[in-house]
């Protein structure tokens, strides 16, 4: 596929009265590359082929890191690599980010449950990237089993405050998004889902198109490999499309995300420039209802 394709070809959505293009980018990996210079480079180029939604969060940083320190040297922070890379920002950019999960010095990885926690976890967000409010937030459950209505109502009274624009939820089922919506309005759900794995999630998409609020799924291409990274082995059906194509079979698992619904918006991450423009071109291609089919 030619790389000079931009985000814009996937289509846009709105995230309440924002609107992104539907293929955007995780900046979870983009801490792993020991070269920081390579980071700020994919960041740019991201946005330079159009990208304008970027998911990131707080706890994003050196992997096996804790704060201030690594194995490899300084932690790196994706929200200070976006912040080096694109500040000031442009104005049509959205970042989404999100906070439950949080890490410090004292307590290693923990899991929010107070409403001091989740401010401070927003502030931290704040400071990193050099805002004064964000544009989305999305709640991270840790712990799907419980209510999310309390820990819900914090972060609406920050919205309230003024430092979070529109808020989200992540890692939920579709009662938590029950739970949610009367308390705040919602403006995305943001789950594991791929072509092979959390295929229970196709109502709970649909469920979100008809309410208007974007489904935005993450290991789209990693699959069950999940934060590894790793490729997932490929079927006959995804190589035999990328053949036809003259694609990557990770483009073909991206485009077939793209085809589910008009609401699902894209982030596929990575920290190489190459993989990235082939990310983006995923956004132009079109398969066909029977192409689709064999897929399932």
């Amino acid at each position: 596929m030619p790389s000079d394709i931009t985000a814009a070809a996937a289509g846009t959505w709105k995230l309440g009265d924002l609107t992104v293009n539907r293929m955007g980018f995780g900046a979870m990996r983009i801490t792993a590359n020991p070269d920081r210079s390579v980071a700020i480079r994919v960041l740019r180029r991201a946005v330079e082929l159009g990208v304008n939604h970027l998911d990131t969060a707080a706890f994003y940083a050196t992997p096996g890191g804790t704060p201030g320190i690594s194995d490899e040297g300084p932690t790196r922070y994706a929200n200070e690599l976006i912040r080096e890379a694109l500040a000031p920002y442009p104005e049509d950019l959205v970042i989404t980010t999100k906070v439950g999960p949080g890490v410090n010095p004292e307590r290693g990885f923990y899991n929010a449950t107070t409403a001091a926690e989740l401010r401070t976890q927003v502030e931290e967000n704040l400071r990193q990237l050099g805002r004064d409010h964000l544009d989305v937030v999305n709640l991270r459950v840790m712990d799907g089993s419980g209510s999310i209505a309390e820990r819900f109502g914090w972060l609406a009274e920050l919205r309230d405050a003024g430092l979070i624009r529109h808020l989200g939820i992540s890692n939920v089922r579709p009662d938590h998004l029950d739970e949610a919506e009367p308390i705040a309005p919602l403006v995305c759900v943001q789950n594991s889902y791929s072509l092979d794995t959390h295929r229970s999630d196709d109502t709970f998409l649909r469920t979100c198109a008809d309410r208007g609020i974007a489904y935005v799924p993450f290991f789209a291409i990693a699959g069950a490999s999940g934060g590894r990274g790793a490729m997932p082995a490929s079927s006959a059906a995804v190589q035999a499309l990328a053949a036809a194509h003259n694609a990557t079979t990770q483009q073909i698992r991206l485009a077939w995300t793209l085809h589910q619904s008009p609401n699902v918006l894209a982030i596929p991450g990575t920290g190489n420039p190459a993989h990235l423009d082939e990310n983006i071109a995923a956004g132009a291609l079109t398969l066909t209802p029977e192409e689709l089919a064999t897929l399932t």
